[in-house]
């Protein structure tokens, strides 16, 4: 059984359901909020969950095993490494740092520690990504040719009433750091590491410091070729994943959130017939999907069981991807990754 402590009440209420979905896994002792009343309010009536306000009274708490932060970005590259300090396994959401550098610092915590981070991507969980992966491994898929991802949500001027949102300080960066992140974690993990860059963004739907609207194009190290297109101006909210490989085409649905989750279309092509397909998508058994996936895949990680958790190391390449973007978007050319660490940007995004 391991013992959690979620730190903030907002995106943590999602993280409690998904704790409450395995409970021979996971318990949860203490949810740590500025607010007691939201922190009671998250963890609903009758239970026993502890409400401290006091992130020390979670630090120095020997029964705690794994610490969750869902925290504002500005706050989780220290939090992280002062939870590593303290003993404990982390979970991180997005983004799980402001740089780099920061990614550095949370990295040779780990080497002194011994801990465990795990970055927050629950897309990627579901029977449609686990059908994904049993086709691409059973070499029915074949080369990538291209890609592409759509995450167009709807964000008004309500969404910034939180003083944290929209701004560089608080929120560390736009669209491309805190919602598009998803399709592009999901991108690179079916893919592979990026090669290069091109990116266009802009502030086109609210009046708020950071970007709301992109356009990209990658080239990955694989060859294959992708575009994003990205807007919080969108009506309704949907999410679009589409590959397209020598062998098949896999076609997402169009649900914002859980793009994991909904059917997908698997298309046969060239010397791929549909029958090879649609035995091989028989055969996958049904998968816990989003934060329940995610959290169970982290408690076979502790276990010594892991392979499908989502890594520190996922979560370093997404920080590279935004910085490089940033800085195509900024300077107005292609950029190569990996990102070299003299790059000025390495020590951060946010503007002097």
């Amino acid at each position: 059984m391991i013992k959690v402590a979620i730190l903030g009440a907002g995106i943590g209420q999602q993280h409690l359901t998904g704790y409450r979905a395995l409970p021979e896994r996971f318990s949860v002792k203490t949810i740590c909020d500025l607010d007691p009343s939201r922190a009671t309010a998250a963890a609903g009536p009758e239970s026993n969950i502890q409400i401290v306000t006091d992130m020390a009274d979670v630090m120095s708490d020997p029964d705690i095993d794994l610490i969750d932060v869902c925290l504002p970005p500005h706050l989780h590259a220290s939090v992280v490494i002062q939870a590593l300090e303290a003993g404990k396994n982390v979970i991180c959401e997005k983004p799980i740092s402001r740089s780099l550098a920061e990614v550095d610092q949370i990295q040779a915590a780990i080497d002194k520690t011994g801990g465990q981070v795990f970055p927050v991507f629950q897309y990627r969980f579901g029977l449609a990504f686990a059908q994904l992966t049993a086709l691409c491994d059973a070499g029915l898929a074949g080369k990538a040719l291209v890609a592409s991802a759509e995450t167009h949500w709807n964000r008004e001027s309500d969404y910034y009433t939180v003083p944290w949102r929209g701004t560089w300080k608080g929120e560390s960066g736009g669209v491309l750091l805190g919602h598009a992140i998803h399709s592009h974690d999901i991108l690179c993990k079916v893919l592979g590491p990026v090669k290069q860059v091109f990116a266009l963004t802009d502030t086109r739907v609210n009046d708020i410091e950071v970007e709301d609207c992109a356009a990209l194009s990658l080239r990955m190290q694989s060859g294959a070729l992708v575009t994003s297109s990205v807007t919080l101006g969108a009506a309704p909210d949907t999410s679009r994943l589409k590959f397209c490989f020598e062998g098949l085409t896999a076609e997402s649905g169009s649900d914002p959130y859980t793009p994991a989750q909904g059917a997908w279309n698997f298309t046969a092509r060239g010397a791929t017939r549909q029958d090879d397909v649609d035995k091989v998508l028989a055969t996958v058994p049904a998968a816990l999907s989003g934060f329940t996936g995610f959290l169970d895949a982290i408690a076979d990680a502790i276990s010594g069981q892991g392979g499908t958790e989502v890594t520190f190391e996922d979560g370093r390449r997404s920080i590279e991807l935004v910085t490089a973007i940033y800085a195509s978007a900024r300077r107005g050319k292609l950029v190569q990754l990996p990102i070299e660490k003299e790059d000025p940007l390495c020590s951060g995004w946010l503007p002097s």
